[in-house]
This record gives structure tokens, C-alpha cells and sequence, in this order.
């Protein structure tokens, strides 16, 4: 799908997952159109590297460690006096229960409460900046089931793509209350599924599954990383905000909900408090 994207300088975005895939394409992408960059990614090297590219900045942190992410939001507040752009890309899926530093489901962490914690310590800046925020989803939430009594439990049965499934439910839900919660401000939230993208993500599938769909064996059936991050860029300059707020995109087109749980608002609003409590995030409405 060929798109004008607009000028974007003068405007300031922070990309997580940035090191590598979507991330680095959607960094490279707003870099082209004028942005300043802020490319945050959890390896150092890979991170430098597409953060040089784009002439931006490199940020370090693991969202597997929410002091890293606390470190990171703060780092950003005192580099970037407005944000126009939030673009939490960082997920992965992991074989088996993991538990985090922080007594985290690792999935459930990296995928919602990392990302919940920065856009909220992030979220008066990002309301200042009327700025965008774009959630990484995916299909898969179509067949998830989130428990919040289970989701983060610290044992018990585990299915890693069930686990990941319900995370970016998760991300679906995250996106439409921060949308309810900001309806008084010109915040933007949005979320999207970027297409079956051969990208890092799948480095833990069965089967050597992670490397299949990297190789080149691949190419006729899986998206290319800058076509994974054509919609993330879309949606981040798309002209009207009000036309997306809160709402899911399948690569660039509105979808309906096909599954229940991500219209829930009460399952919404006891995620939103959840996560509020899980991160030590107080209350912001």
C-alpha cells in the first residue's frame, strides 16, 4: 500500500523494540521524514547501530525489569521537552512460565505491564505533546482468553502461544481505556497488527519455527520488517486522530472486534487497575 507520509520535522518519537525488525524500519521511516528518533531497544550494540542510522539516540532497557523501564522514561523526560510519538513495538513469547525480577509472568510484562508503565509515567508529556500512542497487537488476540486471576500467576499450567495471545488481547483492552481515560485531552491511542512479519519475535517458536520464517525459504508467504512497519507509521501520522482513537487496525484496516473480550470494559477497566497496582502506577483517572 503506497502512502505519502508527511513531513514529520520538528516532531520527536520514541520506538521500543527498536534494535531490530519493525521497530528498526519504523525508525528509519520517521527518521526519513525529518523526526528526531529516539530508539530504544534492550541490546546494546543493535541499538547503537540502527540509532546511528537514523541519527538518533540510543536508549537501553530491558522490559523485563521495570526499574529499567522507570530509568528510561526518565531519561527521556529530560531529553525531549515534547514526545509527538509512543510507539510501544517491544513483545516477544517465550516457550515456557518464566518469572521476572519484578515476580512477573515474563510475557505478560514485557508485553503489557512494561508498556503500561512507561506510557503512564510518560503521560503527562505525551498529553502536553498531543501526541500518538500506537500499540504493537496482534491477530492473535482473536482466539485469546484473558484470566486476570491467572495471566500473571507465578505457576500453573502455561501455553506459550495462549499466553501471548491473551497479552495482546491485553494490548487491545490497554488501548481502548487509555483512549476512555483521555477522551478529555488530545491524546491519541491506537493499536494494529502489523501482518506475519519475519522479525526476531519468533525466535522462541517450536520447532525451529524462528528460523524458518527468517530464511529466505519464507520470503513468498511472510511480510518484509519495512512492510510490517508501513501501518505503525500510518496510524502514528494518520490525519484523523478522532477516525482512529481507541480502535484496532488490521495492517491498515479498521477491524471489527472478533472477540468479545476486547469490547469488555469492565475486563478494561479491571485490567487498567491491575496493571496499576502490579507497576506501583497510581491512579491517573
Amino acid at each position: 500500500m503506497a502512502l505519502q507520509e508527511p513531513d514529520l520535522t520538528g516532531m520527536t518519537v520514541v520506538v521500543t523494540g527498536a534494535s531490530s525488525g519493525i521497530g528498526a524500519a519504523a525508525a528509519a521511516r520517521f527518521a526519513d521524514r525529518g523526526a528526531t528518533v529516539a530508539v530504544v531497544g534492550r541490546t546494546p550494540q543493535r541499538t547503537a547501530e540502527v540509532a546511528a542510522r537514523v541519527a538518533g539516540v540510543s536508549f537501553i532497557a530491558d522490559f523485563a525489569c521495570f526499574d529499567e523501564v522507570r530509568e528510561l522514561a526518565a531519561a527521556l523526560l529530560d531529553r525531549y521537552p515534547r514526545i509527538d510519538v509512543l510507539a510501544n513495538n517491544a513483545g516477544g513469547a517465550w516457550r515456557e512460565r518464566t518469572i521476572t525480577v519484578d515476580g512477573n509472568e515474563l510475557t505478560f510484562q514485557v508485553n503489557h505491564l512494561s508498556p503500561f508503565l512507561l506510557t503512564n509515567l510518560l503521560l503527562e508529556r505525551l498529553q502536553q505533546s498531543r501526541a500518538r500512542v500506537v500499540n504493537t497487537a496482534s491477530t492473535t488476540y482473536r482466539m485469546a482468553r484473558l484470566d486476570l486471576n491467572t495471566i500473571n500467576a507465578p505457576a500453573g499450567s502455561f501455553n506459550q502461544l495462549g499466553t501471548y495471545a491473551a497479552t495482546k488481547l491485553a494490548t487491545i483492552l490497554f488501548t481502548r481505556e487509555l483512549a476512555r481515560r483521555a477522551a478529555d485531552t488530545y491524546l491519541t491511542a491506537v493499536a494494529f497488527h502489523p501482518g506475519a512479519v519475519a522479525t526476531h519475535v519468533y525466535d522462541n517458536a517450536p520447532f525451529g519455527l524462528g528460523r524458518l520464517i527468517r530464511s529466505p525459504l519464507s520470503r513468498p508467504f511472510v511480510l518484509r520488517a519495512d512492510q510490517g512497519a508501513e501501518p505503525l507509521v500510518h496510524l502514528a501520522t494518520a490525519a484523523n486522530a478522532a477516525a482512529i482513537n481507541g480502535q484496532y487496525f488490521h495492517r491498515f484496516d479498521l477491524e471489527p472486534p472478533r472477540n468479545k473480550q476486547a469490547i469488555d470494559a469492565d475486563l478494561a477497566q479491571r485490567l487498567w487497575t491491575l496493571s496499576e497496582t502490579v507497576t506501583g502506577i497510581g491512579s491517573t483517572g
